[in-house]
């Protein structure tokens, strides 16, 4: 097998955003290349052409590859439900929810069993693996029964290198003391080190180089920049840091409730890329201020995140917004809440059956948990009813709801999907919105609308549709140039090509 693990030492420091880049610039060179991560936590997912979720990270970098994403590229997901629990999605279904001891004590043949038929499948099909570590590879408590580090790159018998973050600092520290905590057999396959998020003059670093390789004795492959507004979408809920810390000075404010079990966070990333829209996230009542509008995201747990509302304050906020006549739009969970009533029989959203609890009121309509989840691929246009006139949009769904509406309420949907399957809410004044379509932002002509209606209320002056979408490509290619620039790319293609060809690789 030909390829390479992206190690890092510690979360967040750029692995998913380099296995992107690498994806992109090997594809670049006519190399039929795959990502692959054993195993991801994230409840930022992504639907595959045939109905099956994966994590979100994986999808980008199967579309950076420029491949099909499939499930072995992440054969185990693993979904926060609670600070205990996570749903285990195998092969892209999810099949049960486990504490996290249980999961390593019961898991781990079924996980070793999945991802070697899952490598071997991709190696038979693809010139090069890009792989993703998690975490640190050197979580001493965790290593005998690991299914994400260096166990598959043994696995797979491919080299490591390892990645750290200057700008939180510490570098010299982490990469040093990660690989004194590697047993021989592992520091032997790390063959070169890349230095991540990198801001002002190099030069400056240059000490720092020399001094990394010959204490190491392995090569400074990189020196990679910090990106600012790269568009790759976000892996998990550390990310929500980088989105907090992004300041805007735009006119129109649009508040995003911060859900402790958020998912799909990527929903809100093109308003970032909107001029005069500043979108903040919001944890209580006291942040949430006078927002121009809300939007409230998917979640992994619905009426867990709805009691969190009730406890900070924000339910009260929320809901007297919506009857001033503020813009109120709901995604996935978000959507569920918006109505009066969350029954979740089978205990699929909170694990305990017969749990109930009250909704904001906004919409008529009453949600209830099912054991099975959907995960589809969606595309269709906005509901005739509603007079929206902007051509298609799509996006996917997964959720384990059925929300329906009340007997006796209007029927207002918001799109028609396929030829008769209709979906979603929106009120008659257009300012109460839910729907089940993830991203559905990204849709350029339907975020368009939306937010000119928002400016409209706020006494704005409407603007131009931002083509966002326009980037989906182009932005794989900027970030592998930002990338490559600063990679030892013909030493990297090397150490890739020419692992095992030697003895003394081992």
């Amino acid at each position: 097998m030909r390829g390479v693990m992206i190690q890092g030492t510690a979360s967040d420091v750029g692995k998913s955003m380099i296995v992107t880049a690498l994806c992109r610039l090997f594809a670049n060179e006519g190399v039929k290349v795959a990502p692959f991560k054993s195993q991801n936590m994230s409840n930022n997912s992504y639907v595959t052409h045939d109905g099956f979720e994966i994590g979100r990270a994986q999808g980008i970098q199967a579309e950076a590859s420029k491949t099909e994403a499939d499930v072995r590229m992440n054969p185990i997901l693993l979904k926060p439900r609670s600070d205990q629990e996570s749903e285990i999605v195998l092969l892209g279904k999810a099949v049960k929810t486990l504490s996290g001891k249980r999961y390593r004590d019961t898991f781990y043949e079924t996980g070793i069993e999945v991802i070697n038929k899952s490598l071997a499948q991709l190696a038979d099909e693809y010139d090069v693996i890009v792989m993703e570590g998690a975490g640190s590879p050197v979580e001493m408590n965790l290593k005998d029964r690991e299914l994400v580090n260096m166990k598959v790159a043994e696995l797979a018998d491919i080299p490591v290198f390892l990645v750290a973050d200057i700008d939180r600092g510490g570098v010299f520290a982490s990469i040093v003391g990660t690989l004194e905590l590697f047993t021989e057999a592992e520091r032997k396959r790390v063959k070169g080190i890349l230095i991540n998020k990198f801001r002002g003059d190099r030069s400056l670093f240059t000490d720092g180089v020399k001094w990394l390789e010959e204490r190491t004795g392995l090569p400074v492959l990189g020196i990679l920049p910090y990106l600012h507004n790269h568009m790759i979408d976000s892996e998990d809920s550390l990310s929500l840091n980088e989105f907090r810390h992004k300041k805007k000075n735009g006119d129109l404010d649009i508040a995003v409730i911060q859900l402790p079990y958020a998912s799909n966070i990527s929903d809100i990333e093109p308003f970032f890329f909107e001029e005069d829209v500043s979108p903040r996230f919001v944890r209580n009542a006291g942040e949430f201020g006078h927002p121009d509008a809300v939007i409230i995201p998917g979640t992994k747990s619905t009426i867990r995140d709805l009691q969190f509302l009730k406890r900070e304050g924000l339910f009260e906020s929320i809901a007297s917004f919506a009857r001033s006549g503020g813009f109120v739009t709901g995604i996935c969970g978000g959507y569920q809440m918006l109505g009066t009533r969350l029954i979740d029989e089978e205990g699929s959203d909170t694990g305990v059956a017969s749990s109930v609890e009250t909704g904001l009121g906004l919409i008529e309509s009453e949600t209830y948990f099912r054991k099975e989840k959907q995960t589809i691929r969606v595309k269709g246009t906005c509901h005739p009813q509603t007079d929206i006139g902007i051509g298609v949009v799509e996006g996917y769904e997964i959720h384990l709801g059925d929300t329906v509406m009340l007997e006796g309420a209007v029927k207002r949907p918001l799109f028609l999907f396929g030829e008769d399957r209709e979906e979603g809410y929106y009120s008659k004044d257009g300012r109460i919105a839910g729907t089940y379509l993830h991203h559905l932002f990204h849709n350029d002509g339907w975020r368009n609308y939306w937010l000119n209606e928002v400016r409209r209320s706020a006494g704005l002056p409407e603007r131009e549709k931002v083509d966002v979408g326009a980037f989906k490509d182009k932005r794989y290619d900027i970030l592998a140039q930002e990338m490559g620039a600063f990679l030892d790319w013909e030493k990297v293609k090397q150490i890739v090509m020419e692992w095992g060809i030697n003895d003394e690789n081992h």
